[in-house]
């Protein structure tokens, strides 16, 4: 019998999801309703803050916040060198510059020892990425961000549920992104969160996610030139229903990941690690390949209907930041080179059976 191929995600969308979209489909009232409002509510409650904004997408959440801060030319933003481009984008998007910092190869997030070297009197941020679903060294990110009066924000795009000694990812910087593409653990298909305990700050946020509109002051009161970053209420209601289970969600996602830890043993794999006090949210499953190369790999798994793919870029040696920096990325970025030349994502997602899970282990024990 033919076997299925077994993907690297796939949404958990089921009869309740259907439901209740098509109940607000029918209802007409289709852009930032009864859904949006909710899920903002009892999303700012799970995370621990007092705010949370949903928009349009994971990028316009980070263009919004750099907005609101003034971040904008000849301001500079430290960001690490291995993430999705998206990072560095919304930093190019308000005129400032991206300050790329390499990784620590064994957790893949940012390596706060060397960033001291990369601030100027122009470094306004530090936008720390929790990588994959395992959450920065927050410690050491905290104790920068006061030594030079920096701005801590956080990239969770991949970290819904992640904890750092007891703190979800989302509350430990001033202000936070999540994202909710078909990736991620929950999805609306496409959309965001930005979350913050400054309630000016999420006003500012508000007012630039709706063309800059105050509806308090009526027909005249556009006080920002904003953008259209709303999200549709069917869209919220998609991901609404999902987050009313996420913790079953992640509870199986957390069981595959421990069989993949326990059981994977190939001497060409090198296996994620968990820093002690952190909960790791496992967006994706990223090993580092040692003696096979991630094409080969990517090939072998193919053969037995397991999809893998490169995990996040080395943005200094994308075509755009390469040219206009002039980056040699494998000389100023190694581990981030590495990462991006040498990672593999491996299926990872709660709808996943023990077979399919078994399948997986034993194709990447035979690479």
């Amino acid at each position: 019998m033919e076997m299925s191929v077994i993907p690297i995600i796939r949404p958990d969308i089921g009869t309740p999801e259907i439901d209740l979209v098509s109940q607000v489909l029918f209802s007409g009232k289709l852009v930032h309703g009864k859904y949006a409002q909710l899920f903002e509510v009892e999303l700012a409650s799970y995370i621990g803050v007092k705010e949370a904004l949903l928009v349009a997408n994971g990028t316009a959440t980070m263009h919004i916040m750099l907005t609101a801060l003034g971040i904008g030319p000849d301001d500079e933003v430290i960001v690490p060198a291995f993430s999705y481009v998206a990072t560095a984008n919304v930093v190019e998007m308000v005129g400032a510059k991206p300050v790329f910092v390499d990784i620590d190869r064994r957790t893949f997030n940012i390596n706060t020892k060397l960033i001291d070297e990369k601030i100027t009197s122009k470094t306004k941020a530090i936008l720390a990425v929790h990588e994959f679903g395992l959450t920065a060294d927050v410690t050491g990110i905290r104790q920068i961000c006061d030594q030079y009066n920096l701005l801590f924000l956080e990239d969770a795009a991949c970290a819904l549920g992640a904890e750092y000694y007891g703190l979800k990812a989302g509350s430990v910087g001033h202000s936070a992104s999540f994202s909710l593409h078909p990736r991620k653990a929950i999805t609306a298909g496409e959309g965001g969160v930005i979350t913050t305990n400054d309630s000016i700050f999420a006003e500012k946020c508000r007012l630039l996610r709706n063309h800059g509109y105050d509806p308090v002051k009526g027909k005249t009161g556009f006080e920002a030139a904003g953008f259209n970053y709303r999200i549709t209420d069917f869209q919220a209601a998609l991901a609404y229903s999902q987050f009313k289970r996420f913790d079953d969600i992640k509870q199986k996602k957390e069981a595959i990941a421990e069989r993949y830890l326990e059981e994977i043993s190939n001497s060409k794999v090198e296996l994620p690690i968990i820093p002690k006090g952190c909960v790791h949210s496992w967006q994706s499953f990223h090993l580092l390949l040692n003696g096979i190369s991630q094409t080969e790999a990517i090939a072998k798994l193919k053969q037995q209907d397991v999809e893998a793919n490169y995990g996040a870029q080395c943005i200094p040696a994308v075509n755009f930041y390469r040219d206009k920096y002039k980056f040699e990325s494998v000389r100023e970025f190694p581990n981030a080179w590495n990462a991006f030349e040498n990672g593999l994502v491996i299926p990872l997602y709660a709808q996943m059976n023990a077979e399919e899970v078994q399948r997986v282990i034993h194709s990447v024990n035979k690479l």
